[in-house]
Order: structure tokens, then sequence, then C-alpha cells
């Protein structure tokens, strides 16, 4: 018996919905879940990067709720199969955390550089897959019905994501680095040999 994880199903560049309905990899629909995917493994890159008690749980949550997105988004409108939802409980609870950690951060007057600990900018680069995915899900929605709710969550992720960025810098006692458009240029002759 061979292994599970290789099926040779998809070596023809088409792959199968959450109703076994095959689709080329490339469709909009797939487009839009396998982002949701990359934004959550960066979430996941993080997560291993945090020991701060309100920080991970809150990324845990993020991370089963986009699993909960991809599912429902690899699941056609005209299926018969009920994919896991997105209650507006679950964008809620992205609200509260965003404001919880706007009380550590403080608001933002500025526009700020991504970066600062490894954990916030992994956070950054998962904001911005986040945002890509919002995109996909947008032109998606145009053509085909979506879960509104499911693209008001993917919206409101990146706003986390941003949030919790600045926290994690925060929680390290990290500032935000911000956008100077005079920044001068670097002498790149001082070197510390």
């Amino acid at each position: 018996m061979g292994s599970q994880i290789y099926t040779r199903k998809g070596d023809k560049g088409q792959t199968s919905l959450v109703d076994n309905r095959r689709v080329s990899k490339d469709s909009l629909r797939v487009q839009a879940y396998g982002t949701i995917d990359e934004a959550n493994s960066w979430v996941g890159v993080a997560r291993a990067c945090t020991q701060d008690s309100t920080l991970g749980p809150a990324l845990t949550y993020l991370q089963n709720r986009f699993f909960n997105c991809s599912s429902n988004l690899a699941t056609p409108p005209d299926s018969d199969i009920t994919p896991p939802g997105i209650a507006p409980e679950d964008v809620a609870f992205l609200e509260e955390a965003i404001d919880h950690f706007e009380k550590t951060t403080g608001p933002l007057s500025r526009f700020i550089l991504p970066g600062g600990s490894q954990c916030a900018a992994f956070l950054h680069v998962a904001r911005t897959v986040c945002r890509r995915a919002e995109r996909l899900i947008v032109t998606l929605a145009a053509a085909e019905d979506v879960d509104p709710l499911v693209q008001k969550f993917i919206n409101r992720s990146s706003d986390f994501l941003f949030a919790a960025a600045r926290f994690a810098n925060a929680s390290l006692d990290r500032d935000d680095a911000f956008w100077d458009a005079d920044l001068p240029r670097p002498n790149l002759n001082n070197r510390n040999d």
C-alpha cells in the first residue's frame, strides 16, 4: 500500500474540490483557498516564534478559522456538502483582539515599515499574503457565490495581523519603524571591521 500523501491524481494539473469535482489547479477558486493556506503557513511560522500568552492562542484561533475559510471556498456553491463556516462572532473576535492589541501599542498616526522582531516580520508577511487572498476572493465573488462572512473574515484578518505584528513588537519593547519618505541614503563606507 502506497503513501496517502501522494495520489498521482494531480499530475495533469487538476485537483479535487470538497465534493470531488475536478478543477484546474490554477482556477480562481483554488488560487483563493491556496493563498489562504499560504497565509496560514506564515501565521504558523510567526506562532512558532512567540511565547506571548495572548498572541499565541489568538494566532492558533486564526489558523483554525483560516482552515474553515479554505474549506468553505473549496466547496462549490451548488454542492450538496455543507462546509464549515465563519460566524459573525468570529469576525467580532478579530475586532476584539485588534482593540486589545491597540491598548498596548496605541493608535497609529504614521505608516510603519514591516519588520521589527522576527515574529512581527513574519506576521507582516502573513498580512500581505492575506490581502492577496482577499483580492482573489473579491474576483471569485464577482463570478460565483462566495460566503460573505468568509470575505469579511479574510478582510478583518489582515487588519488583525497588522495589529498583531505591532503587538508582537511592543511585547518585546521594540518600537515601530516609521516610513520616512525623505530618509537620506546611508553611507555604505561605514564598516565596523
